[in-house]
């Protein structure tokens, strides 16, 4: 359609004066082609600006009535009734359309429509047209899916906006698109509600009878359809944000559930790890999240275990344990910010008794956990636990950094030699020698009773003078005790 000769107040005008002189049930009729012509000028911004509150009016007029003819016409089914619901679907599909470009970067239409009840109307309007059922796709879906837009269009950047469609959406209207089938209207809906959500509201979800079904909704939104990008960003820039929400629906999710929250944790903290241009604020996770997740480590880390029997090789609880340490990896190698997860009580000798476990695991039968040093081994080298025990000996690294009281823990736990019966080639954990080395630096570092533990080792022909070296260690004895120097400080 060509660009309308007429301005928009002409075009307001004409409008107004059509919906004065129609008829009740006739105003499909009079309306489609003055609401068309004005869908076109609002493309414009200056058109935009030259809107009123009359137009807005008149459209709380038309979509009263729409709403109206709309539930009468369901009522009664017969050929003639369903053509003439068919048209009010498709004029008030327009005038959705309509009214999401007169709000496009518009704080003044945002106002107008309103302060005259639009956001009431439409949401009224998509309540009731995601019960309808039995008409095309292309009759049906431009109405809600025009009418979703322009309640996200009417919101941005628009807090008075904002704070009455969240109002009227939540939860019932957010929680029914964001189930629909339609996934133009899933990914509206989530637009909308990311552009509503706030840190209050967000927070407010938990205590809401379903809020967390709403996030957890959202979650699932992740897992099946990826690429949506409104719902990675409702979860990575606000759920992540409440501790407390992330913890109520990650007790409820399912095992799938888990894997995806963790999943999207670790794309957040990828973000500063690939040098993101967000801010440090914007991508920091709050203690009490990373607190939480420590914990949901430590209780469920034996489970990993499972992976000794090649049947269990996609067990989820497995895998959950598998992204908790990664996640666990990736904030601790960041002592600035996360070095309060030194400190949970039990994480040092859980990860430790886990190294064992592990290791243990792979002596008493050949399974992931089992050194392999062959090149022609490579049934494991796909297996989501190739690298666990390097990054259980990583972990144990980062959590001793500058700590002297986790540094003695693990000596009294038997850690040291742990660490360096895993400092040989291993196809089925790569770098785990690199990661040794890193961490029997850390636990040597200003610690005399663990230098002491590691040259006893080598008199004793358990710790080989070469792998010390390796390790940039050397072992000197004066005056009769044996001491571990660095080699860049020896003479």
């Amino acid at each position: 359609m060509a660009a309308p000769s007429e301005s928009v107040p002409e075009l307001t005008a004409r409008l107004n004066e059509l919906i004065r002189s129609s008829q009740k049930g006739d105003i499909v009729l009079v309306a489609m082609t003055s609401i068309q012509s004005l869908t076109i000028a609002f493309r414009d911004q200056q058109n935009r600006a030259e809107a009123t509150q009359s137009v807005f009016e008149s459209f709380v007029h038309i979509l009263t009535r729409l709403l109206a003819e709309i539930e009468v016409f369901t009522e009664n089914a017969d050929s003639n009734r369903n053509g003439q619901l068919e048209s009010c679907l498709r004029l008030t599909a327009e005038c959705f359309r309509c009214l999401r470009n007169a709000c496009i970067q518009c704080d003044k239409n945002q106002s107008h429509g309103r302060n005259v009840g639009l956001i009431d109307s439409t949401v009224q309007i998509l309540q009731f047209l995601h019960g309808l059922r039995g008409f095309q796709s292309d009759v049906l879906s431009p109405a809600f899916q025009c009418g979703l837009q322009f309640l996200g269009n009417l919101a941005a950047g628009n807090e008075e906006s904002k704070n009455i469609v969240w109002k009227n959406a939540f939860p019932d209207l957010f929680l029914n698109y964001l189930n629909h089938w339609d996934k133009k209207a899933v990914t509206y809906c989530c637009m909308v509600l990311f552009t509503c959500l706030s840190a209050e509201r967000t927070a407010d979800l938990v205590s809401h009878t379903k809020g967390v079904e709403l996030a957890e909704t959202v979650v699932k939104i992740c897992r099946t359809e990826p690429e949506l990008d409104w719902a990675f960003l409702i979860v990575t820039d606000q759920f992540l944000k409440c501790p407390d929400l992330v913890a109520a629906m990650y007790t409820k999710l399912n095992n799938q559930g888990r894997i995806t929250v963790l999943d999207l944790i670790s794309a957040k903290l990828s973000e500063r790890r690939l040098g993101s241009s967000a801010s440090s604020d914007e991508l920091n996770v709050p203690e009490r999240l990373m607190q939480f997740l420590a914990g949901c480590f430590q209780e469920k880390c034996m489970a990993v275990l499972k992976f000794t029997s090649a049947t269990d090789a996609e067990d989820e609880e497995a895998l959950i344990v598998i992204r908790l340490l990664d996640i666990l990896c990736e904030t601790t190698s960041n002592h600035e910010k996360f070095s309060y997860l030194q400190n949970p009580p039990g994480l040092i000798e859980t990860v430790v008794e886990l190294l064992y476990q592990t290791h243990l695991a792979g002596k008493q039968s050949r399974n992931v956990f089992s050194v392999s040093q062959s090149l022609s081994f490579t049934s494991h080298n796909s297996h989501p636990a190739v690298g666990f025990k390097a990054h259980l000996i990583h972990l144990i690294g980062n959590l001793c950094h500058n700590n002297s009281e986790n540094q003695d823990k693990v000596r009294e736990l038997g850690g040291i030699p742990l660490i360096l019966d895993n400092c040989s080639i291993d196809e089925n954990n790569p770098f785990v020698s690199q990661w040794a080395v890193f961490t029997i630096r850390i636990l040597t570092d200003q610690n005399l009773q663990n230098q002491e533990v590691i040259a006893q080792m080598a008199h004793q022909g358990v710790a080989e003078s070469a792998m010390l070296n390796n390790m940039g260690l050397q072992v000197e004895e004066r005056d009769g005790k044996l001491y571990v120097k660095s080699q860049k400080h020896s003479s």
